[in-house]
């Protein structure tokens, strides 16, 4: 396939964006209307134009992304008359590119190039100890609120001591003892020769800061930039894209600001908003073609996405027929809910519709529950995508951090983690008199255990049991030399006794057990996958996995997951539940305007992935954190202008698969109603609680304030 067939494949504006060559290049690629398509065809451009593969680096978000990329462009070079032999340019994520940048020259930050990359939880057993160090309540301390600011300001380039100075000058006693945490753990990080996902975009930002001579190289190599999902750069993403296209500014930016919705992640969404101000010579190029979904539903998804006031004038438009009317029905509650979409699921599986075509999206992980709960009853194979990762299981970890160990030989927050796993008999009163020891020494655990002999208090036996612990550590790491990386795991699996500990005769032991064997198989796959097969590369690419990296949908399930996870995902029928005000929009979002935006960009990122059908529900009434609430049709509803069907209609002879549930009589008294009281005057209803008799409402009056009012003796006039 030469050039003019390669261009020929593409719409008009696909092949404006496909030959700009030189020069900074914003391409507004809306949902569904090929942007993968434009950026591999792009770098295949690029080549034919004799741009050497050396000089392009293409980034995305995912693993999966990334090597959907890959594959991609490897197939166009293939096509491609007289580019079969040329090798593919780098594509990857924004954490694995600074991963290979910072094995290069962490040490000029005072670091190793062995270190390990600590996942969430690893993160949060830090943050503990820091706590424990200081005398603080972790109850009321909240290590995870502690882990989120940290998180928050290394994706602001705000380093420990950045955030101190900051800090102190707010005189803030909270932000003032998070800053001291944060130097705490930053340190710990160091001497355990780690980083956590924030330090490796804020380590090589700092790198290339310090080391100029070092950012060089990199400019000089990639001489042209592409960003996928430019929507979903937070700051110091942004940073580190602009220093490296500062010397020859051939960058290439796409994304869609309708799409973007991690500003809970530091996203934002000014980064593609004003790409044109920071690259003013820059060609705007809209993609507005969509490939995906019916007239129907880009109808009503740009209705809803309209409402929006920061976005770029755009709107979708297709070639594909007109389609089936966008659904909304309004059910009893969570669990008509949920029987309901089982329900139809069911009938469109009975219509030989394959599972894996069908997709279910929800705004917060707690919605799930119901959902399986229905799924499972009707015998409907289904898959939870962001529930407990693979990685995430305990005896998975705990292999895991033995093999960090090894490689790492100052990690001590994993070797803390396996020095009693299985047990050896050494328990908490020797760990505590261990870490006592080293707090007064002002030493690392790996230090004291070498060094365990001149611990007070702690048992001859357990000297010998630590001494025998670090002596096959060592023989381990010694046959890393001579064994392949799933060789090394077994032989640690078995001669540390893990396994054998784990079968005890209970269903659960032989679910752990088979984990582990799993685990083995992974690492297997990977080395038949990988051109670097060290069981340092395997360690580093499952610390940057994410959730949608282990889906697959190729197999035949229907897809459960939120509605922040089905981003760059299509499904040909999905069906979104819980439109109601409070959850989506989500009730912590309603009070501003740029979080209510994102709210929308949410529902709008949902409906757009549908290809051919696309269901919408709420419920009257739904019991979330325990607590029973009655709730109004989200604003998006009415936004998108759909009338309510009759849920029943919706099932066929014996498909319903339970009995529905009546909502509980109301006197037509609803959240977020207007109402007016004789005493209090005018008002609106904020929550509505019991039924008939003995229903009450708190009202927010506009003069009165909060009232809790008993329905039957309060008079209301609706207005």
């Amino acid at each position: 396939m030469n050039t003019e067939q390669l261009l020929a494949q593409l719409n008009e504006q696909q092949r404006k964006a496909v030959q700009h060559v030189d020069g900074p290049l914003l391409i507004i690629a809306g949902a569904g209307s090929g942007k993968t398509r434009v950026i591999t065809y792009r770098v295949a451009y690029l080549l034919a134009q004799g741009i050497p593969s050396w000089n392009i680096l293409a980034v995305t978000f995912t693993n999966k992304a990334a090597e959907e990329m890959r594959v991609r462009v490897h197939k166009l070079l293939q096509e491609s008359s007289g580019q079969a032999h040329q090798a593919a340019p780098l594509v990857s994520t924004y954490h694995s590119f600074c991963v290979r940048v910072l094995r290069q020259d962490i040490e000029k930050l005072g670091y190793q190039r062995s270190f390990v990359i600590y996942d969430d939880d690893d993160s949060l057993r830090l943050i503990k100890q820091c706590l424990r160090e200081m005398n603080l309540d972790e109850k009321k301390s909240r290590p995870r609120e502690i882990a989120s600011i940290i998180d928050k300001a290394k994706d602001d380039l705000l380093d420990h001591e950045s955030y101190q100075i900051y800090a102190s000058a707010s005189q803030s006693n909270f932000r003032q003892v998070i800053g001291e945490i944060y130097r705490r753990y930053q340190a710990k990080l160091k001497s355990n020769n780690a980083l956590d996902f924030g330090d490796l975009i804020m380590l090589t930002v700092q790198l290339w800061q310090k080391q100029p001579e070092v950012l060089k190289q990199y400019q000089d190599r990639f001489q042209y930039l592409m960003v996928d999902e430019y929507q979903d750069t937070n700051h110091a993403q942004y940073i580190l894209t602009k220093m490296l296209a500062h010397t020859h500014k051939n960058i290439c930016v796409v994304g869609d600001e309708d799409q973007s919705i991690y500003m809970f992640r530091g996203a934002d969404i000014r980064n593609i908003l004003d790409f044109e101000k920071d690259y003013q010579q820059c060609l705007v190029i809209k993609l507005e073609q969509n490939y995906r979904s019916t007239e129907n539903i880009l109808e009503s998804a740009h209705k809803v996405i309209q409402n929006n006031r920061y976005r770029k004038d755009k709107e979708l438009w297709t070639d594909n027929s007109k389609g089936d009317p966008v659904n909304f029905y309004q059910v009893a509650n969570e669990i008509e809910e949920a029987n309901f979409i089982a329900g139809e699921i069911g009938r469109l599986v009975r219509e030989d519709i394959m599972p894996r075509e069908i997709a279910v999206f929800y705004r917060t992980n707690a919605q799930s529950r119901v959902l399986e709960d229905a799924f499972r009853r009707a015998n409907l194979p289904h898959m939870i995508v962001g529930g407990q990762r693979f990685y995430e299981r305990r005896e998975v970890k705990d292999i895991l951090a033995y093999l960090r160990v090894i490689i790492n030989s100052q990690d001590s927050l994993n070797l803390q983690r396996i020095i009693n796993i299985p047990n050896r008999g050494i328990g908490k009163t020797s760990l505590d008199l261990i870490e006592k020891y080293g707090q007064k020494q002002e030493r690392g655990l790996v230090d004291v255990l070498h060094q365990a002999d001149l611990v007070e208090g702690l048992k001859d036996r357990v000297r010998t049991v630590i001494k025998q612990f670090l002596q096959k550590i060592d023989e381990w790491r010694r046959d890393k030399s001579v064994l392949s990386a799933s060789e090394l795991a077994i032989k640690v699996i078995e001669e540390s006794g893990y396994i054998k500990s784990l079968e005890d005769g209970t269903d659960e032991g032989e679910g752990r057990v088979e984990n582990v064997k799993e685990l083995i198989s992974a690492i297997k796959e990977f080395e038949e996958q990988s051109e670097n097969k060290t069981l340092e590369a395997y360690l580093e690419q499952i610390a940057l996995i994410s959730d949608l990296d282990t889906w697959q949908q190729e197999k035949n399930y229907v897809t459960l997951m939120t509605l922040h996870l089905a981003k760059g995902l299509e499904f040909n029928h999905v069906f979104m539940v819980g439109l109601e005000e409070g959850l989506l929009p989500h009730i912590n979002s309603i009070e501003s305007e740029i979080e209510l935006e994102e709210e929308r960009r949410l529902c709008y990122v949902g409906m757009t992935r549908a290809k051919k059908r696309l269901v919408l529900t709420s419920a009257a009434e739904r019991r979330m954190n325990g607590v029973r609430r009655w709730n109004i049709p989200s604003r998006f509803i009415l936004e998108a202008e759909l009338a309510e069907n009759p849920a029943q209609e919706s099932f066929t002879d014996n498909s319903q698969p339970f009995p529905m549930q009546s909502v509980p009589e109301t006197n037509g008294f609803r959240r977020g109603q207007r109402i007016a009281h004789e005493v209090f005057g005018e008002g609106s209803i904020v929550e509505v609680s019991g039924s008939g008799s003995d229903q009450k409402v708190i009202v927010d009056f506009d003069r009165s304030g909060r009232k809790k009012l008993l329905v039957k003796a309060a008079n209301l006039k609706k207005l």
